[in-house]
């Protein structure tokens, strides 16, 4: 069976994570300094890295190069080479323990931990616990944890990692080293996609992959997985005598639309033409898309067109969610906004969207929303 592509891409050095620089550094400087700690919380966005870096923890405490070899240590990153750094790669590991709290969430499992964690490793030098949705532990469970998190065996290093950082109890948080695993922008995600495009000699267009970085939403692992289903297309394609992956193709499969149809409609509002916005709506409703979801990246876009045009500073901004071609296009649409008139627009968009989501028939309320402003526009 085929590995997934955010299985078969994961990091196995600091080096390689992706939009987590801050926390890289840091770790890396730990490490190479030999002060890695024993009790660490890892929260933040889904699919952002925070188990993989768990992993990577793991890994720098047991390298056996980093033991063997100071001047390899002050790198600040695992061989990948030794026993320890390739068990764990491979998910053999005895002595990384990874705990799925969402099932094993109450105080019997977490009683188990407190015996058990105090029993040396196996085959390493350490015992790392990796306990992921943290969250999701009961009062009482998160209670039996607390002595074990303040003073933890020397040979054990335990990692919190959740992505609902509030619904942890602050007697939790207090005990651990913070780190906050953000959303990744777009251009980075973009960057990852390539090397595996490349890698796996996948035909892709440039606005498909776009999208399906876009549909990540600052998830790594959600847009790789987009890109691993996608790819399944590619031999089928091939048989058919079509060359790759197309806008149209990844649109179709996830009901979504890139980023090239908002941009058209946007710009057929701001330049006041009813015939053609009507003509275009029709046409997306006709090619089956999910009109909520694109009302809603409808609103999302003006709201940027309308904010670039209060504060070109924002520019910058957007870098994280744009590529420089989108971010050009949207500086030329936010030169013909208007904000006394666009911004009621958004606010009546935002009704539309509401309706929209119960309403048997999702395109009249945009359609009634964009006729009665380019009709007041006259």
């Amino acid at each position: 069976m085929a590995l997934a592509f955010h299985r078969k891409y994961r990091p196995k050095k600091l080096d390689e994570l992706v939009g987590q620089e801050e926390n890289i550094d840091i770790l890396r400087n730990a490490a190479a300094t030999n002060r890695l700690g024993q009790a660490y919380l890892f929260y933040g966005s889904r699919g952002t890295g925070k188990t993989t870096t768990a992993r990577l923890v793991a890994k720098l405490l047991n390298c056996e190069k980093r033991a063997e070899d100071p001047a390899f240590m002050k790198l600040g990153e695992p061989c990948g080479e030794c026993r320890s750094c390739k068990e764990i790669d491979t998910a053999s590991a005895i002595d990384l323990i990874e705990i799925d709290a969402a099932s094993n969430r109450g105080i019997d499992e977490m009683r188990n931990l407190k015996e058990n964690i105090r029993v040396a490793p196996t085959s390493s030098k350490y015992k790392v616990y990796i306990i992921d949705e943290a969250h999701m532990l009961t009062r009482e469970a998160a209670n039996a944890l607390l002595k074990t998190l303040e003073e933890p065996p020397q040979h054990t290093t335990i990692i919190l990692a959740t992505t609902e950082y509030e619904k942890l109890p602050p007697t939790i948080t207090s005990r651990t080293q913070r780190f906050l695993f953000k959303r990744l922008p777009k251009p980075r995600i973009i960057e990852k996609l390539n090397r595996i495009v490349a890698e796996e000699k996948i035909s892709i267009e440039p606005e498909a992959l776009e999208l399906i970085a876009a549909l990540g939403e600052g998830s790594l692992r959600d847009a790789e997985s987009l890109l691993d289903q996608m790819s399944s297309f590619s031999s089928v394609l091939e048989n058919k005598k079509k060359t790759g992956i197309t806008l149209q193709l990844v649109e179709e499969t996830t009901g979504r639309v890139g980023m090239k149809k908002i941009h058209q409609l946007c710009t057929l509002i701001l330049e006041n033409d009813r015939e053609g916005m009507t003509k275009y709506l029709e046409q997306i409703n006709e090619e089956g898309h999910d009109l909520v979801r694109f009302t809603k990246d409808l609103i999302h876009y003006l709201r940027k067109i309308v904010a670039l045009k209060a504060s070109p500073d924002l520019e910058k901004d957007f870098q994280s969610e744009m590529t420089d071609e989108e971010i050009k296009k949207l500086k030329a649409l936010a030169a013909k906004a208007n904000l006394e008139k666009h911004i009621p627009l958004i606010r009546n968009l935002i009704r539309a969207y509401a309706d929209m989501r119960y309403s048997p028939f999702a395109l009249i309320p945009l359609e009634i929303t964009l006729l009665e402003f380019l009709g007041s526009r006259e």
